[in-house]
């Protein structure tokens, strides 16, 4: 091992296709593994493991089965889960000893090619890499096995780059998202937690552009799509967070979509009303903050927008904790060194708790305000600052339907920079 990571963010990639498969609706993940890699994988992303609100059934493979194979026991499993899950699609998620002891997995699951509803494996050994692989392996597979193109909807888009256990505000930013496109007769799939996520990966072909919110994740699926259905993808990264941000948002896609300008400028003006009203009864409080920013790239970038370019905070170090591969590194540098203010802001990337640490404590005696996951409350505390709670995990609050994206969202983040929770 080459090193250990304190209070890691990202888990193995059995994690990211349960991620995946697991908020989508009536979509049933299996798991061919041992019982501690499927009871750590569910707790891991918030699903529930043989019960509650999903269930999560599992081969529960031991010494037996990966000494002398475990191929009776998933097919029992498929079985029992055909039985009495009631879904639309499952799929077959491999843990790493499953994995190594040359199961035919593939084998197995074409037992089941005449069953109500489509079975699919995933090998999604752990050991292959870590949550962000897991999803693009999952979310490819689902999409290579359910899109169909029958008619090209002229004002459709499939929306993806974000792993829904990293931004703890998915349900409501994917409500957000969907709001301020449908302003400009955009109609978007999802995917995740809308109850047709698997009629729309199913009319994904059909769609006329895709939004990559990542400048690194599912590159693999920008491919497929362009390869199967001709669908071009406009690359945006980050989520859109405030009137500055979801006006350029706007305009990009109603651009790429050939949408009339007068339309595209209506809804932005619209937006623009709404969250100004709501600033405006702030200006006679305003704080100016120097802040430190820690969290995952998509969310991270669409924070740091909004608070340098709409509300005039102080930026002094944003860390980046996924696992951005070296070559990508500079498109993001890049999109920090494009804010309104871009002096002396220091860029990382690290996942390591301690290490995070060790450069916030640097800044210190100019810091006002930390923003990051739950991992740094304790850091703001360390330091005499306050904290908010912008990135996952959040571990100390339950989050239904709030968003900190688009025009409603960029609102209630404020509210939580004033409330210093």
């Amino acid at each position: 091992m080459k090193h250990c990571i304190e209070r890691p963010r990202e888990f193995c990639s059995l994690n990211g296709a349960i991620d995946v498969v697991g908020n989508i609706y009536r979509a049933i993940p299996i798991i061919h593994a041992s019982a501690g890699c499927s009871l750590q994988a569910a707790n891991m992303t918030n699903l529930y493991y043989l019960g509650g609100y999903h269930g999560l059934p599992s081969s529960n493979c031991y010494e037996k089965e990966v000494v002398f194979g475990g191929t009776q026991r998933l097919r029992e499993t498929i079985q029992g889960s055909l039985d009495v899950m009631d879904g639309d699609i499952y799929a077959v998620l491999t843990g790493c000893s499953m994995s190594i002891n040359g199961d035919d997995v593939e084998s197995i699951v074409s037992e089941f090619k005449d069953a109500p509803y489509p079975v699919v494996t995933i090998d999604s050994g752990g050991f292959r890499g870590d949550t962000y692989y897991g999803y693009q392996l999952a979310l490819l597979k689902l999409i290579q096995t359910l899109a169909k193109k029958t008619e090209r909807d002229p004002l459709l888009v499939n929306l993806y780059g974000q792993v829904p256990s990293t931004d703890f505000t998915l349900r409501g930013d994917l409500e957000e998202i969907a709001r301020i496109l449908s302003k400009i007769g955009v109609k978007v799939n999802t995917f995740f937690i809308e109850q047709d996520g698997i009629q729309q990966l199913k009319n994904s072909g059909n769609a006329a552009l895709n939004i990559n919110l990542s400048p690194w994740i599912g590159k693999n699926i920008d491919a497929y799509y362009k390869t199967a259905f001709g669908i071009e993808t406009l690359e945006y990264n980050g989520w859109p967070v405030g009137p500055t941000a979801v006006a350029d948002f706007l305009r990009k896609v109603g651009d790429k979509l050939g949408i009339d300008k007068n339309q595209v400028e209506k809804a932005i003006a619209d937006e623009e009303k709404y969250a100004y009203q709501y600033f405006d009864s702030l200006m006679g409080d305003f704080e100016r903050h120097r802040f430190i920013l820690v969290g995952e790239t998509t969310v991270a970038l669409g924070a740091l927008r909004f608070l340098v370019n709409d509300y005039g905070h102080i930026p002094l170090v944003v860390i980046f904790t996924d696992t951005v591969p070296d070559n990508k590194k500079a498109v993001i540098e890049d999109e920090v060194r494009a804010l309104e203010y871009n002096e002396n802001v220091d860029i990382y990337f690290e996942d390591d708790n301690h290490n995070i640490e060790q450069i916030a404590l640097k800044y210190k005696e100019r810091l006002t305000v930390v923003l990051g996951s739950s991992y740094e409350k304790p850091l703001a505390k360390k330091v005499g600052t306050f904290f908010v709670n912008v990135s996952a995990p959040c571990l100390d609050k339950k989050t239904l339907n709030k968003s900190h994206i688009g025009i409603r969202g960029c609102i209630t983040f404020i509210e939580d920079m004033y409330n210093h929770y």
